[in-house]
């Protein structure tokens, strides 16, 4: 994995960069039970995002990872961009190496998941990811992401952080 800082903007300096990073399973969106993840799969909903970002003024680049090692680069990587949306699945519950690297993002975190985590199995009711995102946003499907896109572009123009959605 490249160590290399990411230029938070484009090479005109004028569009700020939104990251979206996926943790474990992600990959198989629309394959995985439609009672709680719907049927968007990962490239549809990369490609919502992207669109929702791009018309907002924003670059979106978007990662999948099955590795929890590879995300924290990835965290590492991206650290500097305006605003980081994240959903990292199932490490969402246990994985203080993935809080940790979030804590240390200069950028708004978004914490986004398709199905409502509160209302699920036990073991998925906590996140230790929520304790360092700026604002978490559960079981509003795709466009929860949509959401994220805005509340992380208004906050970022305001100049500071928001309020749990």
């Amino acid at each position: 994995m490249n160590s290399t800082i990411a230029d938070p903007t484009d090479a005109s300096g004028q569009r700020p960069l939104l990251v979206m990073l996926h943790g474990a399973n992600l990959d198989l969106l629309g394959e995985r039970p439609a009672e709680h993840y719907g049927t968007v799969t990962l490239a549809e909903l990369e490609r919502s995002v992207r669109a929702e970002a791009e018309a907002l003024g924003w670059r979106c680049e978007c990662h999948q990872t099955n590795h929890e090692g590879e995300f924290i680069e990835l965290v590492h990587r991206y650290r500097y961009s305006q605003a980081l949306l994240v959903n990292p699945g199932a490490w969402t519950h246990y994985s203080y190496a993935i809080r940790d690297a979030l804590e240390l993002a200069s950028a708004p975190v978004a914490e986004v998941h398709l199905s409502d985590v509160t209302q699920r199995e036990e073991w998925r009711r906590r996140s230790v990811i929520s304790e360092v995102a700026t604002v978490t946003i559960s079981g509003r499907g795709p466009e929860g992401y949509l959401e994220a896109v805005r509340f992380l572009a208004k906050i970022a123009s305001d100049g500071g952080p928001g309020v749990e959605a």
